[in-house]
C-alpha cells in the first residue's frame, strides 16, 4: 500500500487539478466520502445526532461537505467552528440548509459545548489537517475542543469519533502527534494514507484507517514509492524451494562475530538463517569460543579465526577469510563481535572482499560501530550492503543523537541510504526500510514483545538467508523486516507483551511462513 507525505500530497492533488478536475472537486469527493463513511459506521442515519467539527482550513471544509450530505440523508447536524473561517461557499451552503453552524468556544444554545459533544451519538473531526505546522497553545479554541471530545470520549458512554484525514495533531510526516489529539474510531484517509499514520506515537491514534478514492490520477500514485510492507507483497517476495534442490541451491551463509563477552549473537543469527530456509550456516569466530559456542547450534559448520587480547577476533583474521570468503553465497558481519581496534581492522580489511559477494551481505552491530568509526565509512561501504542499525548505532553512522533519528525515522534512514550508497534498515516500532534509489517501506507492526536482547541477531540472520537464497538486497530485507515482525505479533498473541526470548522467534518463523504461503 502506497503512503504519502504531506508534501506528497499536496503534489498529487495538483496532479488532479491539472488533470482536470479543481480544489472544489476535490473537497466535494473528499466530503461526499467522508459522509458515506460515517453513514456505514452508524448503520443508519435517520434522526441520529452528528457533530462535525470545522477548523479554519481545507479539513474543515471537507468536514463541512459532509455535514451537507448527512442533512440531506436524515441526520441531525450540528456543525462546531471553534475559529473563524472566512465566509466561504461550503459554510453558506450549510446555512441555506438551515444546519445549525456554531461559532466560538462559548455556549451553544444556554448548552457548553461538553453537553452538545455528549448529546451526539458521532463526532467528525474535520479541525486540523496535513497542514499542521505547530504545536496547540493549551488556550487555542481548537486545543479546548479537542480537549472537550477527549473528556466525553473518556466517558462510561462516549460517542463514535470520526477523524478527517488524520487525527487532528497528528504530524502526517513523523508521525508526531499534539498533547491535544485524540484517538478516533476510525481514519478516513483521502487518496493515499499518510505516511506519519504508520509510525509512533501516530500510529495508536488512528483507529481503523479507511482509504478512500477523491480522484487521484492513478499515474501520480503510481510514482509514489514509498510504501507499507503488506502480507501480499511479502507472499510475492518468498523465494521459490523446488523439490530437486539441495543445500548448495539455498545458499551458504557465513556469519562473523561473536566475542568472549557476546557469544549468543552469532548463534542467533546462524539458527534464523537456517529458519529463513538458508542452506548451510557457517560461523566465523576466535577458535578459543568454539567449544563453548557449538552445542548452541548443531547444524553449523566454524572457521576457527585467531583471537586478540579484549576476546575479540583479531583484525589479522581478515587474511584468512578472505581465501574463504569466495566459497559463500553471502556473509552477515557484526553480531556480537565487539568493539575495539582489533574489530575496527577487521572489518576495514573485510570491506573490499564483502563487495566481491554477489548475492549481498548484512552489516549488524558492532560491524555497523566500526564503519561509523572509519572517516572514510561511507566511502568504503560497498553497494550491495544491507546495513541494519537500531537508533543508537544509526545515530553514530549519521553524527546525530538518538532523539534526532527518532524524531524523523523515515529521513534518517533515507539520509543514511543515501550517504552509505546501500540498503539501510532503521530497526524499532515500525522499522523503516530504504534504498539509495529512493524506494522506502514501512513496516506496519511496532510491538513491545520485540525489545529484548537478540531479536536483532535474529533479523540480520533472516537478511543473509534471503540473500543466500538469491533475493535481492532491498527486497531481502523487506522480506525479513514483515515476517519479523508478524512471528512477533503471533507470539504477542500467546504471550502477551513479554517473556519471549529471541530464540523462540526463529523457532516460530517456518510456521509463519507456512501460514503466509498457504492458498
Amino acid at each position: 500500500m502506497k503512503l504519502v507525505t504531506a508534501e506528497q500530497m499536496r503534489g498529487l492533488e495538483k496532479a488532479a487539478v491539472e488533470a482536470g478536475s479543481s480544489e472544489a472537486r476535490l473537497m466535494e469527493e473528499a466530503g461526499l466520502a467522508t459522509a458515506q463513511e460515517a453513514w456505514m459506521l452508524l448503520g443508519t442515519l435517520e434522526g441520529r445526532r452528528i457533530l462535525v467539527l470545522a477548523g479554519p482550513g481545507n479539513n474543515g471544509g471537507d468536514a463541512m461537505v459532509a455535514a451537507r450530505h448527512l442533512r440531506e440523508w436524515g441526520a441531525e447536524l450540528f456543525v462546531y467552528v471553534p475559529k473563524d473561517r472566512a465566509d466561504d461557499e461550503q459554510e453558506n451552503a450549510l446555512r441555506e440548509q438551515e444546519i445549525p453552524v456554531i461559532q466560538g468556544s462559548g455556549d451553544t444554545d444556554g448548552s457548553s459545548l461538553a453537553d452538545l459533544i455528549s448529546s451526539c451519538e458521532l463526532i467528525i473531526d474535520g479541525l486540523l489537517g496535513i497542514g499542521r505546522s505547530r504545536p496547540l497553545e493549551d488556550d487555542d479554541p481548537i486545543a479546548k475542543t479537542l480537549d472537550a471530545v477527549r473528556e466525553i470520549r473518556e466517558s462510561a458512554s462516549p460517542p463514535k469519533l470520526m477523524a478527517v484525514d488524520l487525527a487532528s495533531g497528528m504530524d502526517p510526516d513523523t508521525g508526531s502527534v499534539d498533547a491535544h489529539t485524540v484517538s478516533p474510531d476510525v481514519t478516513v484517509a483521502f487518496g493515499l494514507p499518510k505516511v506519519g499514520m504508520y509510525q509512533c506515537p501516530a500510529s495508536n491514534f488512528t483507529g481503523r484507517v479507511q482509504v478512500i478514492d477523491i480522484g487521484i490520477p492513478q499515474a501520480a500514485m503510481d510514482a509514489i514509492d514509498l510504501e507499507l510492507l503488506t502480507a501480499r507483497s511479502t507472499r510475492d517476495a518468498l523465494p521459490s524451494r523446488p523439490d530437486d534442490a539441495n543445500k548448495g541451491s539455498f545458499g551458504k551463509v557465513l556469519i562473523v562475530g561473536g566475542s568472549r563477552r557476546y557469544r549468543g549473537a552469532p548463534v542467533l543469527a546462524a539458527a534464523a538463517a537456517y529458519r529463513a530456509g538458508a542452506g548451510m550456516a557457517t560461523i566465523a569466530c576466535a577458535e578459543a569460543l568454539i567449544p563453548s559456542m557449538a552445542p548452541a547450534i548443531a547444524e553449523a559448520t566454524w572457521l576457527p579465526m585467531p583471537e586478540s587480547a579484549d576476546g575479540t577476533m583479531a583484525g589479522k583474521a581478515a587474511v584468512e577469510l578472505r581465501s574463504e570468503l569466495a566459497t559463500f553465497d553471502t556473509a552477515i558481519v557484526g553480531p556480537g563481535l565487539g568493539r575495539g581496534e582489533e574489530t575496527a581492522a577487521l572489518v576495514w580489511a573485510l570491506l573490499p572482499d564483502l563487495a566481491a559477494l554477489a548475492k549481498g551481505f548484512v552489516l549488524d552491530a558492532d560491524g555497523l560501530n566500526a564503519i561509523a568509526e572509519m572517516p572514510d565509512g561511507a566511502e568504503r561501504t560497498p553497494p550491495n550492503a544491507v546495513m541494519t542499525p537500531h537508533p543508537g548505532e544509526m545515530a553514530r553512522l549519521l553524527g546525530k543523537t538518538v532523539v534526532e533519528v527518532q524524531a524523523d525515522r523515515l529521513g534518517a534512514t533515507q539520509e543514511a541510504a543515501t550517504k552509505y550508497g546501500c540498503t539501510v534498515v532503521l530497526k524499532g516500532a515500525h522499522t523503516v526500510i530504504a534504498s539509495p534509489a529512493g524506494s522506502v517501506r514501512l513496516c506496519p507492526y511496532s510491538n513491545p514483545l520485540l525489545a529484548s536482547a537478540g531479536t536483532g541477531d535474529v533479523l540480520a540472520g533472516m537478511i543473509g538467508g534471503y540473500l543466500g537464497q538469491g533475493v535481492e538486497p532491498f527486497q531481502a530485507a523487506c522480506l525479513a523486516v514483515y515476517l519479523h515482525a508478524a512471528v512477533g505479533e503471533g507470539l504477542r498473541e500467546t504471550h502477551g507483551t513479554a517473556g519471549i526470548r529471541a530464540g523462540d522467534m526463529a523457532e516460530r518463523l517456518p510456521h509463519v511462513v507456512r501460514e503466509l504461503a498457504a492458498p
